[in-house]
């Protein structure tokens, strides 16, 4: 997250990160929307010249102690009325499971660099109570370490953890990673085995601290690299399946494992290219036989002036169009951090991470709107789609990426109201995109038409394209025209394209959304096209839709 409190007392910290939306306060300031109707166009898929993986974690998603992100919407506890296991409540789960989670990041957001990880283990009537400074309320630490791997556990996905480099030492990053992850029979993991779980856990990914430029401690990239590299050093894994990384490669050059964990630093917000091209010239220069970090990240979030500065649900069709333009910025972003990290990394053995990400809006789902509890309209499904698509054609640097946040925080795949729940928008996009993790990219041409947004013209249509592991080949087609019916016609190297089937995510309006009241107002419905005799198969687009098409092919003999 990118607010460490929202007192009055923060007013300088609202300050700089308002200032960081400014780039782009000149496409905002200027707007002169005129949207212009595209006739149906050939769209070509080829094949790729390199094999490109959208990998899996791409998909990722952010838990963080935010309001009701976790107490109320994932932790209920074992003695709670609404139905869970293990405290868990059972619809988010059953909800989630859905979406095949491929990872999950937690604690934090700004809430890492405040957390101590024994205040959150042991008997609950034991723990440690803090003022959580994200809406003045009490942390009771009920959902710790052993909890959130309970909760990934049952809906099948890993753990990112991010650990405390701001208020805590070395020693606590070493001794959580231990642990969690000791096999031997070392005290703390004694210590684990007698809080219920005898075996290791497994840890996918570590991050070292957050925002590391604001709420992590208003370093510079150089003091946050020099703090990194003892927290690299020795907050190791100690989970033999997971062996060979860090300092183990001192003791064998050659070691590697690709269940190894992976080492993320905290990297850059938006376009301060400049902390990337610290913090690259930094790894570059460190023994080779010690990587200080794996994978660097990257927040960006989709607002004009601030966080909290734009209405959820109460927009205009310009508001809509602006936001759309918004999205796809996160594109020139990519590139220009990825152009820096070739210029280091020419082989890309560093990941980009983009570990927050999303639309942050006005809160108007919760009384307290430190909570940052927003409603979720087709709009934010748009753009999260646009979104996803610039991170498959980015996927040979950008390896994973976490959207904020999963629950009932900012833009979430749930809500949760008492014993109710909802699904929103985007959990029904991600859900349809789910067909995507780790297929091969294939490249796409095509003409389609334009929209002009105030001095900037975006597409009607963003497409993007893959093959699954068993060889079908999978459509992702946005219409951003909100007026317009479009239609496109998928053209397969020689292949015949006469079948095509899948999911279309649209509504109304721009800005419906699903209520408790109303809960499947925007929803995702099947569809089929078919080819009509000789002629190519045409696949219409709903205005303002997301549609993923699955291509039934036979080749032309």
């Amino acid at each position: 997250m990118t607010l460490s409190s929202f007192t009055s007392k923060s007013s300088l910290m609202l300050g700089k990160l308002f200032s960081l939306s400014l780039v782009f306060s000149v496409l905002l300031s200027s707007l002169s929307l005129s949207p212009v109707a595209s006739s149906a166009n050939t769209l070509i898929i080829g094949e790729p010249s390199e094999e490109l993986t959208i990998h899996r974690d791409l998909f990722g998603q952010f838990s963080e102690h935010i309001g009701e992100g976790i107490y109320g919407g994932i932790w209920v506890g074992k003695d709670s009325a609404i139905e869970n296991v293990n405290g868990i409540r059972t619809d988010v789960v059953n909800a989630l499971k859905a979406l095949k989670i491929p990872v999950i990041r937690w604690p934090g957001g700004c809430f890492a660099d405040q957390y101590h990880w024994r205040e959150g283990i042991g008997p609950r009537e034991d723990r440690v109570s803090r003022l959580n400074a994200w809406g003045n309320i009490i942390e009771t630490n009920q959902f710790g370490s052993h909890e959130f791997m309970e909760f990934i556990r049952q809906i099948d996905s890993k753990a990112y953890i991010n650990v405390n480099l701001g208020s805590a030492t070395v020693k606590d990053a070493t001794d959580w990673l231990e642990y969690l992850t000791a096999a031997a029979p070392t005290s703390l993991a004694k210590e684990r085995a007698e809080n219920g779980h005898p075996e290791p856990y497994k840890v996918k990914y570590i991050g070292f601290g957050n925002e590391a430029w604001g709420c992590g401690g208003a370093m510079t990239a150089g003091e946050y690299f020099s703090r990194l590299k003892r927290y690299s050093t020795f907050a190791l894994n100690l989970n033999p399946e997971q062996q060979f990384s860090g300092i183990d490669l001192l003791f064998d050059r050659g070691a590697s494992n690709p269940h190894a964990m992976i080492k993320v630093a905290a990297g850059a917000n938006d376009l301060d290219t400049e902390f990337t091209e610290k913090m690259m010239q930094l790894w570059a220069q460190a023994p080779g036989y010690l990587p200080i970090f794996d994978a660097l990240s990257l927040h960006h979030y989709t607002m004009s002036r601030g966080p909290m500065s734009d209405s959820a649900s109460e927009f205009e069709h310009s508001e809509y169009l602006r936001f759309v333009a918004m999205a796809q910025e996160m594109d020139t972003i990519l590139k220009a951090h990825s152009a820096i990290m070739d210029k280091y990394d020419p082989e890309r053995s560093v990941g980009l991470v983009v570990d927050e990400w999303g639309n942050w809006l006005k809160p108007d789902l919760a009384t307290n709107p430190a909570f940052l509890k927003q409603n979720n309209t087709l709009r934010d499904a748009i753009t999260a789609g646009i979104t996803l698509n610039i991170f498959a054609r980015n996927a040979a640097r950008v390896k994973m990426a976490n959207i904020a946040q999963m629950v009932n925080v900012i833009q979430a795949m749930v809500l949760t109201q008492g014993e109710a729940m909802i699904v929103t928008p985007t959990y029904h996009l991600f859900k349809m995109y789910v067909p995507f993790q780790d297929a091969q990219l294939l490249p796409v041409d095509h003409k389609p038409g334009t929209i002009n947004v105030g001095d900037k013209t975006i597409p009607t249509i963003d497409a993007m394209a893959a093959r699954a592991n068993d060889g079908s080949v999978w459509l992702a087609l946005i219409n951003i025209d909100s007026e317009h019916t479009l239609t496109v016609e998928p053209v397969l190297g020689t292949v015949a394209i006469k079948k095509a089937a899948g999911d279309v995510l649209t509504s109304a309006q721009v800005n419906d959304a699903n209520s408790f009241k109303h809960p499947n107002r925007v929803n995702a419905r099947q569809v089929s096209f078919a080819a009509k005799g000789s002629q190519p198969l045409k696949i219409t687009l709903p205005p303002a839709s997301v549609s993923v098409i699955q291509l039934s092919t036979k080749a032309i003999k």
